[in-house]
């Protein structure tokens, strides 16, 4: 699927929010697929849970556990096991044998820091002067009341990665911020999760008018920050690009802290993304890599994951003339790890109005396309916490892991299915939004009645 041309693109922007035909709004479910007696959305996650009767996905890429009992106990996960009683005490749901899978996570999402991007008031991804460059941090920006990330939520996402676009300089975007979807209060999972570079032809103006330049800006920005790291305040200034901000910025790539997330698409930028991993000692991450499947073998050896877009399978830039349908498939099969994002490269549509419900379109094309329903789940939830560095308390449903968790009414790579019931960290978690709110007010009452009673 090629994107839609800008204009259609600004037009859809210009009246999503007034949407009332969004993939939720389905017939009635069966008298045996009916919603959860979850708790009131927003109360406090109950000391004990039990999801009971659960096709679960517990560990996206594995076999799923049939009649499944999960049990949660204070927001964390207790344990996954096969016809299980629940524990005496527990507060009982009953999935009805409906597809359960760890909270869905977008991975290059503009969530919290673009909300209606015709506005200057309401986008916060970007930066056109001032001081910062690879320091510029978007996590001050997020928007904890954002109806994009309701919105979002409503279609089984619990997590998400924002990246900044552009800083004063490049070609350095920012700093990235780990997303919680929960319902109020902070947003914000993980700060500074990675320092995002923009390489490529379209980009090229910001840093002189050539894709040569900025691979040599980025390489002495990383020397000079280097050299900083050692020198401090006894570094020279007249000889130096950075700031200190900047410099201190980038100190935790050089030490394998966070990762470099280079947003590339052309096969001779992911080679030198490869070299600079090597040359450097680098945690690299290639975002978009719509070339990529050309050098799949090179990025396995060099353990560089991609986050990648299946809707890009035709050129939508000179950069992506070897764009192709089967990229995320060609992939995984070198021994890539990859994870799956509506990355947009025309607008921010799909990366903030449809986070949720473009991410589960993609990854149904990317099976549609030689991956696996397995693969493409695990691309869409375990891979991305993983290569964000959110593996320590999400990504699957074993012990000791947050209880982010989905009952699905049908298949989640599927826009025709939809969430039941979300919980965050064992909180179950309200479905509504505008869009929502918008079908229920103006919505015939004769097509009301089609609607699950339950839902939103």
């Amino acid at each position: 699927m090629s994107r839609l041309p800008a204009a259609v693109i600004g037009l859809a922007a210009a009246l999503i929010a007034g949407s009332t035909t969004d993939a939720q709004s389905r017939a009635d479910p069966a008298p045996n697929d009916q919603a959860p007696a979850a708790r009131v959305p927003g109360s406090p996650p109950a000391a004990m849970l039990a999801i009971v009767h659960a096709k679960a996905y517990a560990v996206p890429g594995a076999p799923p556990v049939a009649d499944a009992t999960i049990v949660v106990r204070e927001g964390r996960i207790v344990s996954v096991n096969a016809g299980m009683a629940p524990p005496p005490g527990a507060t009982v749901v009953d999935a009805h044998g409906q597809v359960v899978t760890p909270g869905l996570m977008n991975a290059a999402s503009q969530l919290g820091v673009v909300e209606v991007s015709s506005t200057d008031d309401a986008v916060d991804q970007a930066i056109k002067s001032g001081p910062l460059g690879a320091s510029f941090d978007i996590q001050y920006a997020l928007n904890t009341n954002s109806e994009l990330v309701a919105l979002a939520r409503g279609d089984g996402l619990t997590r998400a990665v924002s990246l900044p676009t552009a800083s004063a300089a490049a070609p350095f975007a920012g700093q990235a911020a780990a997303l919680r979807l929960g319902d109020g209060g902070d947003i914000l999972d993980r700060p500074r999760v990675a320092v995002l570079a923009v390489i490529g032809g379209a980009t090229s103006a910001s840093a002189g008018g050539s894709r040569a330049a900025q691979w040599q800006i980025l390489r002495n920005a990383l020397d000079e920050a280097r050299l900083y790291r050692t020198l401090r305040r006894d570094l020279a200034p007249r000889d130096q690009i950075l700031n200190h901000l900047d410099a201190e910025a980038l100190a935790p790539v050089l030490d394998g802290r966070v990762p470099l997330a280079i947003a590339a698409q052309r096969e001779s930028d992911i080679r030198q993304a490869i070299a600079l991993a090597h040359d450097d000692n680098l945690r690299v991450v290639i975002v978009g890599g719509a070339e990529a499947w050309r050098v799949a073998d090179l990025l396995a050896a060099a353990h560089i994951p991609v986050v990648l877009d299946p809707f890009a399978n035709l050129p939508y830039s000179l950069d992506e003339i070897g764009a192709r349908a089967d990229n995320a498939a060609r992939l995984q099969r070198a021994g890539v790890t990859i994870a799956l994002a509506p990355l947009d490269g025309a607008s921010s549509i799909y990366t903030s109005y449809l986070a949720g419900e473009a991410l589960r379109e993609v990854a149904g094309l990317a099976v549609a396309s030689g991956l696996t329903w397995d693969q493409a789940l695990k691309a869409i939830t375990t891979n991305p916490a993983r290569i964000w560095g959110l593996a320590d308390h999400y990504g699957q449903l074993t012990p000791g892991e947050d209880a982010d968790l989905v009952i699905w009414h049908g298949d989640p790579l599927d826009v025709s299915g939809w969430p039941v019931a979300v919980f965050v960290q064992g909180r179950a978690v309200s479905l509504r939004s505008h869009q929502s709110a918008l079908r229920d007010r103006y919505a015939p009452a004769h097509l009301g009645e089609a609607w699950p009673s339950n839902y939103r």
